[in-house]
């Protein structure tokens, strides 16, 4: 049964929020070196101006500070942002399968993001993936609603057919350009079509971490038009809420974040569909109750799938696209079963 008591969800995030950071800490003992979790608190504390010094070596603290925690930091923000996106695509839509990976939207940031690698280079400084990235996104996101659309009406129906279709579309212009493209830049490129979040840096955290907050507060001002929604197209308009004003700045904003967390960790698939639906068991449909739960849920999904990266072929990483894309392909199955 969903949680409807006010003070039951005030304390259902109160957890969900302290369990995300016990995860960040530990997960950073985790890897191809272990290291121990009274010395990852030392150093955390050490490095936050809480304590000066402890039992680790300088090696354990490069490792864990300046190595692991952005990456934590990241893939935490990748989660909420992805699961955010699944959440609000889901709600305008009327489509529980829609997710911004089935619906072509990370295959067009990865288009762009080939783009800059190969050919353009960085044209804008450090904004030149996460824009090219966007624009690829917002094009592919047009591309599908184009496709999916009929007398100006968006079909449900038609959606994630459209995005399918159009994903692959995307992704074969985007191997077209791999295999015609220098060898030598070809190969960082396959860090965007598996994921990863081996880019993950302490100065680069801004980006990921201001599109994530700025997301998450339009969709919580968004969120009774995102509920009216959710009944039917007539009962929005009845309701006074402006349906094609709501789904454009869903859409765009959804091809922002999308394209911004896709520069900086690839193409991590079905995270935006699977959390959503756990959300929506644990709090239910309404909005303002489900996008905070959506959020943190997401980044701590990813924390521990991060985790599994990290260690099941130690010393090597494992590409976080491959264990989403197992995990929710079988979530994927088992809805679509329920479905029938």
């Amino acid at each position: 049964m969903p949680v409807r008591n006010p003070v039951a969800y005030r304390w259902l995030i109160i957890a969900l929020f302290a369990a995300l950071l016990l995860s960040c800490l530990l997960s950073l003992g985790f890897g191809a070196a272990q290291v121990p979790l009274a010395k990852v608190a030392g150093i955390v504390l050490q490095n936050v101006g809480l304590g000066d010094g402890g039992d680790f070596s300088r090696g354990q603290a490069q490792i864990v500070w300046q190595i692991r925690a952005p990456r934590v930091l990241l893939g935490a923000l990748v989660g909420a942002g992805l699961v955010l996106v699944g959440g609000a695509l889901q709600a305008v839509t009327r489509n529980p399968l829609a997710d911004p990976h089935l619906l072509g939207v990370s295959a067009g940031a990865v288009f762009g993001a080939v783009m800059v690698v190969l050919f353009l280079g960085q044209f804008a400084g450090v904004f030149s993936l996460p824009l090219a990235a966007f624009l690829g996104a917002l094009g592919s996101m047009l591309l599908v609603l184009g496709v999916a659309s009929r007398g100006g009406r968006l079909e449900s129906d038609r959606l994630l057919l459209a995005g399918v279709a159009v994903s692959f579309v995307v992704m074969a212009a985007a191997n077209l350009l791999l295999y015609t493209g220098d060898p030598h830049a070809t190969s960082s490129v396959m860090f965007w079509m598996l994921g990863g979040l081996g880019l993950a840096q302490w100065s680069l955290l801004w980006l990921p971490a201001l599109c994530v907050m700025a997301g998450f507060v339009v969709l919580m001002s968004l969120a009774r038009a995102l509920n009216a929604l959710m009944s039917g197209e007539q009962t929005a308009v009845s309701l006074g809420f402006d349906t094609r004003r709501v789904r454009a700045q869903v859409f765009i904003g959804s091809a922002l974040l999308t394209g911004v967390l896709v520069s900086l960790s690839g193409a991590i698939g079905f995270v935006g569909l699977m959390l959503p639906h756990v959300a929506r068991r644990l709090v239910g449909a309404e909005h303002r109750r489900l996008l905070p739960v959506c959020a943190l849920l997401g980044a701590l999904f990813m924390v521990w799938v991060d985790v599994g990266a990290r260690t099941l072929i130690a010393p090597q990483d494992l590409p976080i696209g491959i264990a989403t894309a197992a995990i929710g392909g079988l979530f994927f199955i088992v809805l679509l079963r329920r479905k029938a």
